[in-house]
C-alpha cells in the first residue's frame, strides 16, 4: 500500500475537520485513560458542590427568637456546630456522614427574646415551637443544598469539559452524592447528642446551658426539651451582653472537682478558685503530685488551698514526700487519705493511699510496679472491710493508674492522676476509672515539648440518694500562652435517657451484689 505523504495528509484532516467539526477521526483522536476520567469528573464533582454550597447554599432560619443562618459544610466526621458569637461555639456529635450542619445565630429578634425574658411562663410553649422550627428550616435546607450541589458541579462541569452532557452528569453525581450523605446522616441520627455537648469560647464558662446532672438523667423527650433550654439561655446570655448566667445548683446533686498533677503551678489555684465558685463545687478533690520536688521550701506555695472555699481531699503523689503531707494534715479544710482509711466528706464517703514511692527527680522507681500493686492491693482490703463494716465508699483515690486498678470490684468510682491526660474506662468487674490531666498544665514540663500542655480539670456530678455519678464534665483551658476554653459533658451508659436507671454495682468477688449504706 502506498504511502500518503505529510503535507497530503494533513490537508486530508484539515479537510474532514471543515466538513465535521464535531467529529473526530478514531484513529487520530488521543483517548484518555477511563480511570483518568473518572478522577477528573469526582474532582470536577467535589470542587463543584462544595463551590455551591458555600455560595448558595446557606438558608436563613428563625428559631424561637433566635435568627440564624443554616449551612451544610463538607466534612470527614459530620456532627453540629451550632456558633454563638461572640459567646463561643458548642459541638454535637449529632451523625457520622461527610457534611456538618453548620448553625450561626446571627442575631435575636429584641421584641420576641425580651418577651420571654420578661414572661418566663411563656416557655412553656416554646419547646414545641423550636422543635417546628428547626423541622422548617432543616426542609428549606435539604431543598436549598440539592439545588446548590446541582448548579454548583453542573457549571463547573461546563467550565472544565465546554459539553452539556458531561455537565449535567456532574450535576447528577453531585445530586446522588447529596442524597447518599443525606441517608447516613439519618442512619446515624444521634437526637440525645444535645447532651453531651462541647463547650468552647465564653460558653465554656457557663455550666447551666443544658441543665444540671439530675435533669440530664429524668427527662425523657431529650432532644425538645434541653434544645428549649438551650435556646432560652442563649436568650438570656444575649439579653445581658457580657454577663454569663450563674450556675443555679440541683440541691440534690454533689458536685466534686477533680484535680491533678499541678506540679507547683502557681495559676492552678485561681483557676480551681474560679470553678469552685461558678459551678458552686462541695467538695475538691487532688489526686497527687501537687509539688515538684516535695521539699520544705516548696510547703509555702499550698497555702492558698485554705481560701479556696470547699474542703480539699488529698492524697500523695510520687512528687510529693512526707513533709508535704504533714503540712497539709494541718491546714483545717484539708483531708488527707492515706492507707485506705476513710473519711466522709460533703455527703460522699472517700479512702484513698499515697503513692508508695518518692521521685522527685524521675531518676528511677525504687519499688517499680511492686509497690503499685501492693499499694493498690492494701486500698482495696480496706474497701472491702469498709463494706463489711456497713459503710461502703463511693469514691476511692489513688495517685497511680496501675494501683487504682486494683479496687476494681470494691467501689463505684476510682480516681486518680500522674498521667498527664483524661482518660475514663470502666474495668471488668465494673469499677469506673477517672484518671485526671494535669490541672498545672505539667508545669514547667509544660514547655517541654512542641506545644504547651493543657491545663485539665473535671466537675463530676453525684446524686445526693444513691451517691452515684451521674454525669462530670470535661474541662480543658489552653497552655502557657493560649487562651482556648473547652468544656464538655459525658454521661454514664446506665445514666442515658433510654437505658436502666439503676446503675451497675461492682461484685465482691464470691459474685454477690455490694451492700448499700444506711
Amino acid at each position: 500500500m502506498a504511502r500518503v505523504p505529510l503535507a497530503a495528509r494533513n490537508r486530508i484532516i484539515r479537510t474532514l475537520t471543515r466538513r465535521h467539526p464535531n467529529r473526530h477521526a478514531p484513529e487520530l483522536a488521543t483517548q484518555q485513560h477511563p480511570w483518568a476520567r473518572a478522577l477528573g469528573m469526582t474532582v470536577v464533582v467535589l470542587v463543584g458542590a462544595w463551590l455551591g454550597l458555600l455560595i448558595v447554599g446557606n438558608v436563613r432560619a428563625q428559631v424561637g427568637p433566635m435568627n440564624t443562618t443554616m449551612a451544610l459544610r463538607p466534612s470527614l466526621s459530620g456532627g453540629t456546630k451550632i456558633n454563638v458569637s461572640p459567646l463561643g461555639a458548642l459541638t454535637l456529635d449529632s451523625h457520622v456522614a461527610p457534611v456538618r450542619l453548620d448553625v450561626n445565630v446571627d442575631q435575636l429578634d429584641p421584641v420576641r427574646s425580651q418577651a420571654l425574658v420578661d414572661h418566663p411562663e411563656r416557655l412553656t410553649g416554646l419547646q414545641d415551637e423550636i422543635a417546628r422550627d428547626v423541622e422548617h428550616g432543616t426542609l428549606d435546607l435539604a431543598l436549598r443544598s440539592c439545588v446548590a450541589v446541582v448548579s454548583g458541579a453542573t457549571a463547573l462541569g461546563l467550565a472544565v469539559y465546554r459539553r452539556p452532557r458531561r455537565a449535567l452528569a456532574a450535576g447528577g453525581l453531585a445530586l446522588a452524592l447529596l442524597a447518599a450523605s443525606g441517608a447516613t446522616a439519618y442512619a446515624t441520627w444521634n437526637p440525645k447528642s444535645v447532651l453531651e455537648p462541647k463547650f468552647s469560647g465564653l460558653l465554656s464558662s457557663a455550666p447551666s446551658l443544658v441543665g444540671n446532672a439530675r435533669s440530664i438523667v429524668t427527662e425523657f423527650d431529650v432532644y425538645q426539651k434541653e434544645l428549649a433550654r438551650l435556646v432560652t439561655n442563649v436568650t438570656k446570655l444575649y439579653d445581658v451582653t457580657s454577663t454569663l448566667p450563674a450556675y443555679r445548683p440541683d440541691p440534690s446533686t454533689i458536685r466534686v472537682l477533680h484535680v491533678s498533677d499541678i506540679h507547683l503551678n502557681p495559676a492552678s489555684w485561681k483557676i480551681i478558685a474560679s470553678l469552685v465558685a461558678e459551678y458552686k463545687v462541695n467538695v475538691i478533690v487532688d489526686s497527687g503530685d501537687t509539688m515538684d520536688h516535695g521539699t520544705a521550701a516548696e510547703n509555702g506555695f499550698l497555702d492558698p488551698i485554705a481560701d479556696l472555699g470547699a474542703p480539699y481531699v488529698w492524697v500523695r503523689g510520687n512528687h510529693d514526700s512526707r513533709l508535704t503531707q504533714s503540712y497539709l494534715q494541718r491546714m483545717k479544710n484539708v483531708r488527707v487519705l492515706d492507707d485506705g482509711r476513710a473519711r466522709t466528706i460533703a455527703g460522699l464517703r472517700f479512702a484513698g493511699i499515697g503513692d508508695p514511692q518518692f521521685t522527685p527527680d524521675r531518676s528511677g522507681r525504687p519499688g517499680g510496679d511492686a509497690a503499685e500493686a501492693l499499694a493498690g492491693d492494701q486500698l482495696a482490703t480496706a474497701l472491702r472491710d469498709q463494706r463489711a463494716a456497713g459503710t461502703p465508699v463511693d469514691v476511692a483515690v489513688a495517685h497511680e493508674p496501675s494501683a487504682a486498678r486494683r479496687t476494681d470490684g470494691e467501689v463505684p468510682l476510682v480516681l486518680a492522676g500522674h498521667i498527664h491526660h483524661e482518660q475514663t474506662e470502666v474495668m471488668k468487674k465494673g469499677t469506673r476509672l477517672r484518671v485526671e490531666g494535669s490541672t498545672g498544665g505539667s508545669g514547667l514540663r509544660a514547655v517541654e515539648g512542641k506545644y504547651p500542655d493543657p491545663v485539665e480539670a473535671s466537675i463530676l456530678y453525684f446524686d445526693r440518694d444513691t451517691r452515684r455519678l451521674q454525669a462530670w464534665d470535661e474541662i480543658r483551658l489552653g497552655g502557657l500562652g493560649l487562651t482556648t476554653a473547652e468544656v464538655s459533658r459525658h454521661l454514664p451508659e446506665e445514666n442515658r435517657p433510654g437505658a436502666n436507671p439503676t446503675p451497675s454495682t461492682p461484685t465482691t468477688p464470691s459474685g454477690t451484689a455490694s451492700p448499700t449504706r444506711p
